[in-house]
């Protein structure tokens, strides 16, 4: 049986103060006002514009309103990749405050976005006190910023006048400003906040080293790092870096979402791949806590187990899902468990307190490096009862294309990449990643429906093609010329410093797959339930309900029912990405 882990007890059925609802990240409302009658009545009931600058014609990446609103005592919290936090009337839209942190737009940043703020409540303090309810937003500028949840004015016990400057302190600070971001809401365990980061990727060898960190909440006083590239050389983990890697080596952050179980103090870290992604010549072995889900005791930072999802990380396949906590009745024992969906589309389900798989995983050969200097895992974790969530293997008969010469074109692409199924290496040669990097789950997150016993996954079947080009013979207007000829004009290069290669990779849209789906995994012996389809087609990728559509949780296999709704949305389960710069009102209600 696979139930909640109700931690927040007294949590009003209407609030929704935590990126995932729960500390334990559930993403489950028990609100009932929305039912199968009345869904398809659903009309937007107001808009909210954030004010956010039009920026539709900048040079680089343009902001992406990817916020999840926490609802915390009749009021909703909100927070723009610009650092606009405001604080809404849920039930008009009616702006109570609005705190600007005045973040640069003009950065150039790699991932433009802000996915939501935190909640912290001083229950010794005073009714009424002054920032004894606390909005913690941390900014894509890498600022810790505690505002007073009835005011929206900086607490100024906090840091320096209400902020943390999350740039300081670093084991490695970034080369470059951009470099260094924080994109997701920290984690609140007690009277601590507890925040990762964002670090670019594939930009060199030794980029910003990707500690995650704990303050104390009411002062902003550091209380313990950690780094998931071990830098203490008694730790078992640093001779997973050969060669004393792990000393240059940087990334391996958590830029996704923490969950915590407070009761048991213990923080759950779902940390990416370390630097470069695409080539670990000079990273070589496991490279352990990269990839990984970490649990770490919350008080004090020390590493309690961990779980390696990927070995020798060489696709990207960060731990981009928040992990998602549940009891799992298994063999008629109640056992505490945490769930990590990945992009690599497996599903794991681990022992909350030692991490072991509760249903089988095993190491399997995947094929070797060709690369001169690479050194690939030779084996990887798959699972062994529970499918993957996408189909792990697409080759050049899966081509599509519009017309019959446009998958004809396709096939001879696809035929001519390295494809040897799951965990092939990138190669000289170009490889077919299946799934890609924005492939599987991502930073949606899987949502537990604690009424059927269901976990439910938003995931893409997209894959990807990656190759390398040796540095110092690689002619760049040359390869683009090359694209360019052959209608391939949206390569994404990056020169990888520090190593032998630089990277190109894409996206491949040319799959005979319908794009995004739902994965609906049964409560107690693991395997997938059913796969429910989202997309349209080959390019498109969003979900069903982001597109204005909604599945009854008591019918799972029944068919969409239409929403009137004009606010779009990508990848989130229950509660839905918003963009277009505005928030549109509604009952986060039963999955949708």
């Amino acid at each position: 049986m696979l139930t909640l882990l109700l931690i927040v007890s007294l949590q009003a059925p209407g609030d929704w103060p935590a990126y995932g609802r729960d500390p334990g990240g559930a993403r489950f409302s028990p609100l009932t006002q929305i039912t199968r009658a009345n869904v398809a009545q659903l009309q937007v009931a107001w808009t909210y514009h954030t004010g956010m600058p039009d920026m539709a014609n900048m040079s680089h990446r343009p902001p992406a309103l990817e916020v999840t609103p926490i609802v915390v005592d009749r009021t909703m919290y909100v927070i723009t990749p610009t650092g606009i936090v405001a604080a809404l009337d849920p039930a008009t839209g009616t702006e109570r405050w609005r705190y600007d942190a005045g973040v640069n737009p003009h950065r150039g940043y790699g991932d433009f976005a802000s996915r939501g703020v935190s909640f912290w409540r001083d229950t010794h303090a005073a009714s009424g006190a002054s920032c004894a309810r606390r909005i913690i937003a941390a900014t894509i500028d890498a600022r810790l910023i505690a505002l007073d949840a009835a005011t929206g004015k900086p607490c100024s016990t906090f840091g320096a006048a209400g902020v943390v400057d999350l740039r300081k302190g670093l084991r490695a600070p970034p080369d470059e400003f951009q470099f260094y971001e924080v994109t997701s809401p920290p984690a609140i365990v007690g009277d601590l906040v507890i925040t990762g980061s964002a670090v670019a990727d594939n930009t060199n060898l030794a980029p910003a080293s990707g500690e995650v960190r704990a303050f104390d909440v009411r002062t902003g006083v550091l209380k313990w790092t950690f780094d998931p590239v071990p830098q203490d050389s008694t730790d078992p983990a640093f001779k997973t870096w050969q060669n004393g890697s792990a000393r240059l080596v940087g990334a391996a952050n958590v830029w996704s979402v923490m969950v915590a179980d407070p009761e048991r103090d213990l923080v759950f870290l779902p940390t990416s791949s370390p630097a470069p992604d695409y080539f670990g010549g000079m990273r070589l072995g496991e490279d352990r806590y990269a990839s990984s889900i970490v649990a770490l005791r919350a008080s004090t930072g020390k590493v309690v187990w961990h779980f390696q999802t990927v070995h020798h990380d060489l696709w990207d396949f960060d731990n981009a899902a928040p992990p998602a906590l549940v009891t799992v009745t298994h063999n008629g024992t109640s056992i505490p468990a945490v769930i990590q969906t990945g992009k690599s589309g497996m599903l794991y389900v681990l022992d909350r307190m030692t991490g072991k798989p509760i249903f089988p995983v095993e190491e399997r050969p995947v094929p070797a490096s060709s690369v001169p200097g690479e050194v690939a895992s030779p084996t990887q974790p798959f699972t062994v009862v529970t499918p993957p969530l996408v189909p792990l293997r697409y080759t050049a008969d899966d081509a599509w294309g519009p017309t019959p010469e446009a998958k004809a074109a396709c096939h001879d692409i696809l035929a001519a990449l390295r494809n040897e199924g799951p965990f092939t290496p990138p190669s000289t040669q170009g490889t077919l990643v299946q799934p890609g990097n924005i492939g599987g789950a991502h930073w949606g997150g899987v949502a537990i429906d604690e009424r059927h016993g269901l976990a439910v996954v938003p995931v893409n079947r997209v894959a990807a093609m990656v190759q390398l080009f040796v540095a110092h013979s690689f002619n760049f207007d040359s390869s683009k010329s090359v694209d360019a000829a052959r209608g391939m004009t949206d390569f994404e290069y990056t020169n990888m410093r520090g190593t032998p290669y630089l990277m190109r990779r894409r996206i491949i849209l040319g799959a005979d797959f319908d794009g995004g789906r739902i994965g609906i995994h049964r409560r107690d012996v693991g395997p997938r339930n059913s796969g429910v389809r989202c997309g349209d087609g080959p390019r498109a990728v969003e979900s069903g309900p982001a597109r204005g559509r909604a599945r009854d949780a008591d019918d799972l296999r029944g068919g969409w029912t239409p929403v009137r709704r004009d606010c779009g949305g990508r990848r989130g389960a229950v509660r839905r990405r918003r963009r277009h710069h505005r928030v549109c009102a509604s009952e986060v209600s039963t999955l949708t």
